[in-house]
């Protein structure tokens, strides 16, 4: 089943981000002088310099940077540097496509061009990907009117067009562009796939064009870095587990704590797998609109199974707790995939978190006295 949302192609609200990678540092590789890069063939000789010639097509080294910043690996520094490339033949009636420095993002857009002669005119985004640069002001008019200037694009091209991507119309202002340095702005297609037709059809997108989707596998693509990004609570939370565990009349017993330990920890892979994988994976079949109510109802599916399963070795009070904690941890999850949706507007965003974090807080809390009292009564 797929979602979508009509974008309308002017300035919007800021949408919130997604996302925002371990390859290329900027101004390091594609100039020449320096060691070329693996996704640069050569360079054109051209009225304002030597511009770096670009492949259409992705290699090894592409295929394994991309799974790598899925999994949140180097990440941050996923980029390339600003400036102009081009692919195929440019001359001055050829194209000029803007996008940002995010090298996923960069991929995208070439591996689509084969047999097409443009220009591609990269913006200082900070590596991040075009949806999110728009968000946080790096995808903005002031960047595109700086590259264009600092490039000489208008040297190159007898036209005055540049085909931005419609996820950027949240930071950028057309008739600012069109005032700071003489280009017109023409608003391309959602997504990459669709920019040869784009072309095609004199530069006009076709109504489908215009719309964000969500669908499983855009969902699925979001899993890996969002479990991975749980490293920094788990080097914390597993250890409290088990110290709360062990908490006894005794005052501390390692068996209780590594016996009651271990069920806990299975209750918290439950939430995690709730609110972070199944939570996305069902997202338009589970009720309601909140992301984290949404994930209460998958997180409370799980921890009845908790429940179930440890009812008989943790008592009836301790069963409670894990249910409690299973289903908080899941609602907290599920709520980092609002700011990879169409569903959601940032005032909506920040008024759920507002809500929602304060009581997932007091549940988990509530969650771990249970657990505690457990170890006093059966």
């Amino acid at each position: 089943m797929k979602k979508t949302m009509n974008i309308q192609p002017f300035p919007m609200e800021s949408e919130p981000c997604c996302c925002s990678a371990a390859a290329h540092t900027p101004d390091s590789y594609e100039r020449p002088g320096y060691a070329l890069c693996s996704f640069v063939e050569n360079f054109e000789s051209t009225a304002v310099g030597m511009i770096p010639h670009v492949k259409t097509y992705l290699e090894r080294s592409d295929h394994i940077g991309t799974i790598l910043t899925r999994a949140d690996i180097g990440r941050s520094r996923y980029k390339i540097s600003a400036g102009l490339y081009c692919v195929g033949k440019p001359d001055s009636q050829s194209p000029v496509l803007v996008t940002a420095n995010y090298k996923l993002t960069f991929d995208m857009l070439r591996k689509e061009l084969q047999e097409i002669s443009a220009w591609i005119l990269v913006l200082d985004t900070r590596g991040i990907n075009v949806w999110c640069a728009a968000g946080k002001g790096t995808f903005s008019s002031e960047e595109v009117c700086r590259q264009v200037k600092s490039s000489g694009i208008a040297t190159l091209v007898s036209h005055r067009e540049l085909i931005l991507p419609q996820l950027s119309a949240t930071g950028v202002s057309a008739i600012k562009v069109k005032k700071d340095c003489g280009f017109k702005v023409i608003w391309g297609p959602v997504y990459t796939k669709d920019i040869r037709r784009f072309l095609d059809a004199g530069m006009t997108a076709e109504p489908l064009m215009r719309q964000v989707t969500f669908s499983l596998a855009e969902r699925l693509v979001l899993i890996p870095v969002e479990i991975v990004l749980l490293r920094k609570y788990l080097g914390w939370l597993v250890p409290a587990i088990f110290i709360l565990s062990g908490i006894s009349p005794n005052i501390f017993s390692i068996s209780m704590a590594w016996s009651k330990g271990l069920i806990a920890l299975v209750a918290l892979l439950a939430g995690i797998l709730a609110g972070a994988v199944m939570t996305p994976a069902l997202l338009p079949w589970i009720p309601g609109l909140a992301f984290s109510v949404k994930g209460t109802l998958t997180g409370l599916f799980f921890g009845i199974w908790v429940m179930a399963e440890s009812w008989r070795n943790v008592g009836g009070v301790g069963a409670l707790a894990l249910l409690v904690f299973t289903t908080a941890i899941s609602s907290y999850l599920a709520m980092n995939f609002t700011g990879s949706t169409p569903f959601t507007s940032p005032s909506g965003v920040e008024k759920e978190m507002r809500k929602a974090m304060p009581f997932q807080a007091g549940v988990v809390i509530f969650a771990l006295i249970l657990w505690i009292i457990s170890g006093f009564v059966r």
